[in-house]
C-alpha cells in the first residue's frame, strides 16, 4: 500500500538544489522517513538521477554504526563522491550522531551536494532548528496523514472512512491495522513506549508521574481555554499535589516540542494584539488523544474542531483562537462590553478566513450564536461555518459560507467555495 503525500513530495521538490539543508520534521511515526527514502527517492530516480549519486544512510540501523562518529560520517560521504555531478544526501534520525551540525555545514559548502535529514530528538525538533545549521537549514513539517491522505488509501466508504478517523486518526500504520483491537493497541502502546518514553528520557523525568497526568488533563478537554495556573490548580484540586505554574509550563513545552501538542494563541481582532493568556492545546493526532482515554471521551463535536485545526495547520495556516469585542446595552439601558470568540483565525500570506467548528445547527437560533461573532469582527474577510452535517456549500443571507466537514477536509481549495 502507497500512501501518496504530495503535499509533502512536492515541498520537497520545490526545495530541490536551493542551497539550503532540507530538515524535516515531525512527530514521530507521522512519515517522515518514507517521505524522504521512499517518495522523493523514487521521484528523484524518475527524474533521472544516478541510484550512486543519491547516498541514503539510515543512522538508527545497526549496519551503519559506524558512522556514528561525526568524522567517520563525513569521511564516508565524501568517499561517495567520485565526480563533480550533483549527489543527494539522506539522512535518517541524524541526532544519534553527536555534532552532526559540525558535519552538515561542512558537507552543505559544497556546491554539488544537496542534503535532506530527518531526526526525533527534542533539540533536533525544537523551534530553534534552523539555528542549528547557521541559517542555512529550510523545514518541511510532516503531520500524521490528512483526511484526504487517509481517504486515498482507504478500503471503504468515506463515511466509514470518517468514523476510523475521528476515532483512530491519521498515523500511516494504522491503515495496516485490520481491526479495532489491533488499531487501539497500537496507538495505546506507542502513545506509551515511545512518545512518553522518549520525552521522559530525554528530560530526565523517571520516576515522575506529573506528565502522566497532565497529559490526561489536556486530552480531556482539548479546545478548551486553559494555562499552567489553571492546571496546576486542577492538579491541587484533585489531590494531584501542589505543582508550580512554571513546572506546568516546562511540562507543556516538553510536549510541544515532541510535536504530540500544539498551542493556539488568542487574538484580539478589533485591538490587532495577541491576549496572553490562556490559550487552547490541541493533539497532533486524535487517535493519540483518543487512546491515551482510552476511547472513553468520543464527543465528535470537540474531535472535529481538533480536526479542523490540524487540517488548516497541514494547509500552511498561521492559526489563532479569535477574539471579537463588542459594545451592548443591557436590561437596564448601560452600555457593557462583551466578548465574543471565533474558533479560528487563520492566516496565510495576505488572505484571512474566519472559522467556527459547528457539529450541527438544528435551528435558527443556533445559526444566530454561530454567526454572532462573525458579524462583529469590522471587516471584510471570509467568513466560514463547518458542520457535521452532508450539505452543500450555500452563503446565507448575511454571506457567511455553511459546508460540511467533508467538502472542507477533502477539497484543498474549499475555503474558496
Amino acid at each position: 500500500m502507497e500512501i501518496k503525500r504530495n503535499l509533502y513530495l512536492n515541498k520537497l521538490i520545490d526545495r530541490r538544489e536551493n542551497g539550503s539543508i532540507k530538515v524535516i520534521t515531525g512527530i514521530r511515526r507521522s512519515g517522515k522517513s518514507y517521505l524522504l527514502f521512499h517518495l522523493f527517492y523514487h521521484y528523484l530516480l524518475q527524474d533521472g538521477v544516478p541510484n550512486d549519486h543519491i547516498i541514503r544512510i539510515a543512522l538508527d540501523d545497526e549496519e551503519h554504526e559506524e558512522l556514528l562518529d561525526s568524522k567517520a560520517l563525513g569521511a564516508y560521504i565524501r568517499e561517495q563522491l567520485t565526480d563533480e555531478d550533483e549527489y543527494y544526501i539522506f539522512l535518517d534520525e541524524v541526532q544519534f550522531v553527536p555534532g552532526f551540525e559540525k558535519v552538515l555545514n561542512g558537507l552543505n559548502r559544497r556546491s554539488n551536494l544537496d542534503i535532506y535529514v530527518t531526526g526525533s530528538n527534542s533539540k533536533f525538533l525544537s523551534s530553534d532548528i534552523l539555528t542549528e545549521f547557521r541559517g542555512r537549514g529550510d523545514e518541511v513539517r510532516v503531520y500524521p496523514l490528512c483526511f484526504s491522505e487517509y481517504v486515498s488509501a482507504y478500503n471503504g466508504s468515506i463515511q466509514e472512512a470518517w468514523a476510523d478517523y475521528f476515532t483512530y486518526g491519521g498515523l500511516p500504520l494504522i491503515l495496516t491495522r485490520k481491526t479495532d483491537e489491533q488499531k487501539s493497541n497500537y496507538l495505546t502502546d506507542l502513545f506509551q513506549k515511545v512518545y512518553l518514553t522518549d520525552i521522559t528520557e530525554r528530560n530526565n523525568l523517571r520516576g515522575d508521574t506529573i506528565m502522566e497526568s497532565l497529559v490526561n488533563i489536556l486530552a480531556s478537554s482539548i479546545g478548551s481555554l486553559t494555562n499552567p495556573s489553571k492546571l496546576a490548580h486542577t492538579f491541587a484540586s484533585n489531590g494531584m499535589g501542589n505543582i508550580s505554574d512554571k513546572t506546568i509550563s516546562s511540562y507543556i513545552n516538553y510536549l510541544m516540542d515532541a510535536f504530540l501538542i500544539t498551542k493556539a494563541e488568542r487574538y484580539d481582532i478589533k485591538g490587532k494584539k495577541y491576549i496572553a493568556s490562556p490559550f487552547k492545546y490541541y493533539f497532533c493526532d486524535v487517535g493519540l488523544r483518543n487512546a491515551r482515554l482510552n476511547f472513553r471521551q468520543q464527543e465528535e463535536n470537540h474531535i472535529m474542531e481538533n480536526i479542523i485545526y490540524n487540517e488548516l495547520l497541514v494547509r500552511d495556516f498561521h492559526v489563532d483562537v479569535g477574539v471579537v469585542e463588542h459594545i451592548e446595552k443591557t436590561a437596564e439601558g448601560k452600555r457593557t462590553a462583551k466578548k465574543y470568540e471565533i474558533d479560528f483565525v487563520c492566516n496565510r500570506g495576505s488572505q484571512r478566513y474566519y472559522i467556527q467548528s459547528a457539529f450541527s445547527i438544528p435551528n435558527q437560533e443556533k445559526m444566530q450564536q454561530e454567526q454572532r461573532s462573525l458579524a462583529y469582527t469590522g471587516d471584510f474577510f471570509k467568513k466560514i461555518i463547518i458542520v457535521k452535517d452532508t450539505i452543500k456549500p450555500w452563503h446565507n443571507e448575511n454571506g457567511i459560507l455553511i459546508m460540511s466537514i467533508q467538502d472542507f477536509l477533502l477539497n484543498p481549495n474549499s475555503l474558496e467555495f
